[in-house]
């Protein structure tokens, strides 16, 4: 009989060369996925991808990984499609169609979804022109060029080079910060801010957003004064004062930042040009005072204090020389502000065309090489310029006259300058704010490079602040600025914000002092440092499972001290200036706080709430509650059919802590050993370190128990969403009942929608006849074999009473007593550090990403640190290089790297063992008379009869084998297998049959767990 049905398996499997023959099969299928436009019932209009035929070799609604499945609603970047819901695939009968709550578990709507906007003919930019080019013109500022050598002359050089190092190790850790936080996830425009929110929330983000935003268009206003102090300076030596310096640099600064906003509303292609432009003028610059410092001095430059390099000069200069009212904090508070365009590139993360690989990459180099630059050109000034000369050429050493004082180096080199300690020179380090006009080669290029340096960080800084406050404004966090949201044009430029900016800049310009705006902005730009540090820190304190950054090279405690330090630095550069920036953060910290913005971005806030509520309720759980310490909690019991609910009538206080349950069936023998054994139970786990809660329900049977935990346990966010539980390996000889119990259970949680893990090792984890004999207890509580998984998947521990006759009257055998030492050691197999090898995951139906998740956080786990991740996909012949490279562009995005990907394109072929993996769970009734067959139903309920195999899931039971055959090919060495559960649908699969699936597919491997998600979102490759 069993030739005849493998000849009917064969015969409806036609072999074509070992391969399947299917009509519907094409195996030159390598287009992109054609979707098509569906409305849902609930109104909803997407896009939807259709049924297509899988790389399994035949139709079916399971859809392998795809990344449009983890795509938003309305996503710029691709279409979504719209994966299966667990339902769907559990109830042949009854198909979900509306999608309300579906299977999509999309996150709530943010930038990137929102209605997609058209991007044809828009301007992106790549990491150079995007980020290393405005990160370099941005710190290359003012101060380069106008403050430096007056830094150096009042620090010197000793502490100069401090000054520059501690606002580089700001910058830099800022950087890494940064780098960890936007390869963590798409970047969408808004820089800073959009990185902050998303790590930290809309209150954090919100308040740093607007901050952030207004320091940006202050440092417009900084800049500018910057550019017409130079100007006046060029009047002044011209004679052409317009009214006097101070008004002069106002007139000259209106005047400016209304040519850069018509510069700026033509758009960010002009923009750029003017950039590289600026950028070349600026670089000349430089090199061009490094020429200078090695031409021979003229008598002109020398009364100036210039005399090339001298050790005396620079021996002099080391120390630090502060005037009046000055000291090393004023000093770096004047300086700090040039590191602050760092962010020039993130602000306009919206622009370009790779934000995450983009940002770290220019953002990093260019404080590399602005720190480098600003180091060279302070140590060349001061070996070359003496701190205060009067400029007077007569001003010479007589003959015999002794050096002392303040400017012996300039004495030595037969100048007298020591008038200046009674009156204040217009020359030197000191004094002359020109100072590398006189130092360089040709003077007109430094005014060329001044002018270069302050109108690329003004321009800069007024394209950011209209960016990142129109993704402020996006967000709709303040209600009252949503009107600042509205963009114009195809680069959708925010024209009004623009207006905005360029009105705060010419209310900071009228103060006209560069010395006063610069310490205004310092204290905003640290506060958003500071927050990105601590948004890095908090996300990895979080260890959330969605915390993957791409970029490695950060540290969480880094982070912290990057965050403190520009806390501090806050302080030591203005105190009261440091309280009010953060008392305005507070004020509209408590604002957002108090509005409740509609956003839910998955913050690290959030995930950081989620363990804090564990540990307080797992230390609540093992306290003794005293009676003055006793607080009520209700659970409410409601009658399914009563309309009329207790808790709508508000009896109780809002704050009451309800579980609600609708109480039904009696209860169970074991209640009285239940609820002695409850604390007891508890007081294990603690004692143990294990997280977890003790939670036991008395049923009549194990499966409704199961059903009514699955249903009622948690609280909120805390309620369990993965069922673990072992292989039933003794299925085979079980009652039909208990194998209906076991199979029913995995319907119940499929129909709860829980996710839903296996765990079936060779010699089980079942030792509870061990321990009993050895007298360590009576009444043996069982629960189903687990694996340690952590935060923040909340598992069930179904508990039930179960009594076993074991007999202790003596030694058990040798080969029962060695058998047991096996169960010993394969039960604390992954309480032990993993050797090395891999975690096999074997990704072949998309489940939401659970499958893909857990692996994963598995290898961030000190025991399993050394086993590295394969993946192994189902893919279709002809298309394996493409399927590769799709599978390895979803991980780069998910940023979860492994060290293989294999497609395997012959999973449709007819398996080599079909006939001996099949044979041992067939009847055969067939070659029997009935009365026969009937006796052998009754004796062996678990063999699958001829008619069932013939007219149910043929192809999917020759899956089964087809994929244990090849996953003995691959993964046969692995320390741990991780495989996609197949789903039985109810009333279409039997029991028994679903249980010979589950046998034949892990059979003879190494520890596998079938890992089968609800089919939601579990991983995101958005911030």
């Amino acid at each position: 009989m069993f030739q005849s049905l493998s000849a009917f398996l064969m015969e409806r499997l036609k072999s074509n060369r070992g391969e399947h023959v299917n009509p519907a099969y094409d195996s030159t299928l390598d287009e992109p996925p054609v979707y098509e436009e569906t409305n849902f019932s609930n109104g909803e209009h997407r896009t939807v991808r259709p049924s297509v035929v899988s790389a399994f070799g035949h139709d079916t609604l399971d859809r392998v990984p795809n990344i449009d499945f983890y795509r938003n609603a309305g996503s710029m970047s691709g279409h979504r499609a719209v994966r299966p819901s667990l339902q769907e695939l559990h109830d042949v009968f009854q198909k979900v169609s509306d999608d309300g709550d579906g299977s999509d578990g999309t996150p709530s709507d943010d930038l990137e979804s929102a209605v997609p906007t058209d991007d044809k003919g828009a301007v992106k930019f790549g990491w150079i022109r995007g980020v290393l080019v405005r990160c370099m013109l941005n710190i290359w500022g003012v101060m380069l060029f106008i403050r430096l050598s007056w830094v150096f002359g009042q620090a010197g050089w000793g502490l100069g080079i401090v000054v520059i190092a501690l606002s580089c190790v700001v910058t830099t850790i800022t950087g890494l910060s940064m780098s960890a936080i936007c390869t963590n996830g798409v970047v969408r425009g808004g820089g800073a801010y959009y990185l902050i929110s998303r790590s930290l929330g809309p209150e954090f983000g919100g308040s740093i957003g607007l901050i952030f935003a207004f320091a940006n268009a202050v440092a417009v206003a900084m800049y500018v004064v910057g550019f017409a102090e130079t100007v006046v300076d060029l009047l002044k030596d011209n004679d052409a004062i317009m009214v006097d310096e101070i008004n002069d640099i106002r007139i000259v600064g209106c005047i400016t930042v209304v040519l850069l906003l018509a510069l700026s509303v033509a758009g960010m292609e002009w923009e750029a040009k003017a950039q590289i432009l600026l950028l070349v003028v600026l670089l000349v610059a430089i090199v061009n005072v490094f020429v200078g410092t090695v031409i021979p001095a003229t008598t002109d430059k020398k009364s100036k204090g210039f005399f090339n390099y001298d050790s005396k000069i620079f021996l002099e200069n080391f120390t630090p020389s502060f005037t009046e009212n000055e000291n090393f904090f004023s000093v770096f508070s004047i300086f700090f502000p040039a590191a602050t365009g760092i962010l020039a590139g993130a602000n306009i993360s919206g622009d370009l065309r790779d934000p995450q690989a983009a940002i770290p990459k220019g953002t990093l180099l260019a404080i590399l090489i602005t720190g480098i630059t600003y180091l060279g050109v302070g140590i060349c000034v001061s070996a070359t310029v003496v701190r205060e000369a009067t400029g007077n050429i007569t001003d010479i050493v007589t003959a015999g006259a002794s050096c002392n004082g303040s400017a012996v180096a300039a004495c030595e080199l037969g100048w007298n300058f020591s008038s200046c300690t009674v009156k204040k020179c217009e020359f030197g380090l000191l004094n002359n704010n020109q100072v590398m006009t006189m130092v360089s080669g040709f003077g007109p290029l430094i005014i060329a490079g001044t002018f270069s340096a302050t109108l690329s960080s003004a321009l800069a800084s007024l394209v950011s602040a209209p960016k990142v406050f129109q993704a402020l404004c996006k967000d709709n966090i303040y209600k009252i600025l949503h009107y600042f949201a509205k963009g114009y044009g195809k680069n959708n430029e925010p024209i009004r914000g623009y207006v905005l900016t360029f009105i705060i800049s010419v209310a900071f310009i009228l103060i006209g002092n560069l010395n006063t705006i610069a310490p205004i902005i310092s204290n905003f730009f640290l506060a958003s440092y500071a927050l990105v540090n601590f948004s890095c820190f908090h996300a990895s304190y979080a260890k959330s499972p969605g915390w993957r950054p791409a970029y490695k090279y950060y540290n969480m405690w880094l982070s912290l001290l990057g965050a403190l330090l520009c806390c501090v630095v806050m302080f030591v550069i203005n105190w009261w200036a440091a309280l009010i920036t953060y008392g305005i953060e507070i004020l509209l910290y408590i604002y957002v706080k108090v509005k409740k913005p509609e956003v839910n971005w998955g913050s690290s806030t959030q995930a950081v709430t989620f363990v804090s509520a564990v540990n307080n309720a797992l230390s609540l759980s093992g306290c003794a509650l005293l009676n003055r310490g006793y607080k009520y909690t209700i659970q409410l019991l409601q009658n399914c059919h009563h309309q009329y609910d207790i808790y709508k009538a508000k009896i109780f206080k809002s704050k009451d802590i309800f579980r609600i349950l609708k109480y039904g069936g009696p209860r169970s023998e074991a209640l009285e050993e239940m609820n002695a054994g409850m604390e007891k139970n508890q007081l294990w786990l603690r004692k143990t370190k294990r997280k977890a809660f003790y939670a036991a329900v008395a049923c009549d049977s194990f499966r409704e128990g199961t059903k009514s935990l699955l249903q009622a346990s948690g609280l909120g966010r805390m309620k369990p969403n993965t069922l673990v539980l072992g292989f039933q390996r003794n299925w085979r000889t079980a009652s039909t009942e208990a194998v209906q119990s076991y199979v029913g259970i995995l319907h119940d949680a499929f129909d709860f929608e829980y996710g839903t893990v296996m765990l079936r090792m060779d010699q089980g984890l079942d030792v509870s006849h061990i321990v009993e004999a050895e007298g360590q207890y009576n009444n043996v509580l069982r629960l189903p074999p687990t694996v340690p998984l952590p935060h923040p998947l909340l598992i069930s521990c179904i508990v039930f009473s179960l009594s076993l006759s074991v007999s202790v009257c003596g030694p058990p055998p040798p080969q029962v007593a060695k058998m047991n030492e096996r169960m010993l050691e394969a039960s604390a197999q992954f309480h032990k550090k993993q050797p090395k090898g891999t975690i096999d995951v074997w990704w072949l139906f998309d489940d939401g990403g659970l499958t893909l998740l857990l692996p994963y956080i598995l290898t961030t786990r000190k025991k399993w640190k050394d086993s590295k991740l394969r993946i192994f996909i189902a893919g279709q012949p002809g298309r394996c290089e493409l399927d590769k490279q799709e599978m390895k562009s979803l991980l780069h995005k998910f940023r979860i790297t492994c060290t293989d990907i294999t497609v395997i394109d012959d999973i449709h072929v007819q398996p080599r063992k079909l006939e001996e993996m099949i044979k041992p769970f067939c009847l055969h009734e067939g070659s029997k008379d009935t009365a026969q067959a009937e006796a052998m139903r009754k004796e062996q309920p678990w063999r699958i009869t001829d008619e069932e195999l013939i007219t149910a899931a043929v192809l999917q039971t020759n899956l089964q084998v087809r994929l244990n055959e090849v996953l003995q090919e691959n993964s046969k060495s692995a320390n741990l297998i991780i495989v996609s559960m197949p789903i039985a649908r109810k009333e279409s699969v039997s029991d028994f049959l679903y249980m010979a699936w589950l046998d034949i597919l892990t059979k003879d491997l190494p520890p596998t767990l079938l890992i089968r998600g609800n089919h939601k979102s579990v991983l995101t490759f958005y911030s």
